[in-house]
């Protein structure tokens, strides 16, 4: 059975980028660095003469966000900006001060969705995209102490 969650993974279009976009702006430290191809990480993915490269990022706790850039196949771009479909995902961060820490990523290549909505009282929601149009949720919430 399930005993936890270990990683949640997206794929960006410039892991160097995205690797200063997570670790330098929002302040994940990079765990370590993987580079992978043929068998047995093609059987993995279900591409044949797969080569991808991956960055971990430490989220704490045993956690991790994995980035990892294609080079064999190519990433192809997401179809759709649409929240609403199958197989959209998000990061969720929870953050101390929802204004400025808005404000600081859409300052350093993230793009702003929507201002923070109070979806219960002391808990604040926005939406945002980091450099590749991956979703980033910031969420704070007064009620948690």
């Amino acid at each position: 059975m399930i005993k936890g969650l270990n990683h949640a993974g997206i794929v960006v279009n410039d892991l160097e980028e995205s690797i200063h976009f997570y670790s330098n702006v929002v302040g994940l430290p990079v765990d370590r660095m993987i580079e992978r191809s043929g068998e047995p990480i093609s059987s993995v993915v279900g591409y044949e003469d797969v080569h991808i490269k991956a960055a971990l990022l430490d989220l704490g706790d045993g956690h991790f966000l994995e980035l990892i850039q294609y080079f064999n196949p190519v990433a192809v771009e997401r179809p759709t900006e649409e929240r609403a479909v199958l197989g959209g995902s998000h990061l969720a961060f929870t953050v101390d001060n929802i204004e400025e820490t808005l404000i600081y990523l859409n300052k350093n290549g993230a793009r702003i969705l929507n201002v923070p909505v109070e979806v219960v009282p002391g808990r604040f929601v926005c939406y945002m995209r980091d450099p590749d149009n991956n979703w980033i949720e910031l969420i704070e919430d007064s009620t948690l102490g």
